[in-house]
């Protein structure tokens, strides 16, 4: 996994993982990334700087892991992240999550043997490629899912 910082063309940086950087470059080509703020599609790499966890770092990863997960620092601290919560909130109020069916259920709908509605779940890598491949309209979303199964 690669994490890149991304710009639209009006200026809202946000990041994003990515399961490689040839992944980034075929979804990028494919006009498949969208800024986390607006929803623009004209989308770049921004400048970063390498991120290296030292011992005295440990305590504020712990704390951005607990962000990032709800925990008890999850109160956003930015536009972005305030868009990406809304986003979020907002995809799982009027989409139906098909968990592990996702490529499937995709594709069924893409060649109209299952009703059309808007979906969400979890693809591998090479079922996400292999749909995209096939024409299948699909997008990566810019948060992970981290559902808890019974």
């Amino acid at each position: 996994m690669i994490q890149y910082s991304l710009k639209c063309s009006k200026g809202h940086k946000f990041d994003s993982w990515f399961q490689s950087a040839s992944a980034y470059e075929k979804l990028a080509r494919s006009g498949l990334i969208s800024c986390a703020v607006c929803g623009g599609t004209e989308v770049e790499k921004a400048i970063m700087a390498p991120r290296v966890q030292s011992g005295s770092d440990a305590e504020s990863g712990e704390a951005r892991a607990a962000a990032a997960t709800g925990g008890p620092l999850s109160a956003p601290a930015s536009p972005a992240e305030q868009a990406l919560r809304e986003l979020r909130r907002k995809i799982e109020a009027t989409a139906d999550y098909v968990g592990t069916d996702f490529s499937r259920e995709a594709r069924a709908i893409h060649e109209g043997s299952a009703p059309e509605r808007p979906i969400y779940g979890e693809a591998k890598a090479h079922e996400a490629a292999a749909l995209v491949r096939d024409g299948v309209p699909v997008a990566p979303l810019p948060f992970a899912l981290n559902r808890k199964t019974n």
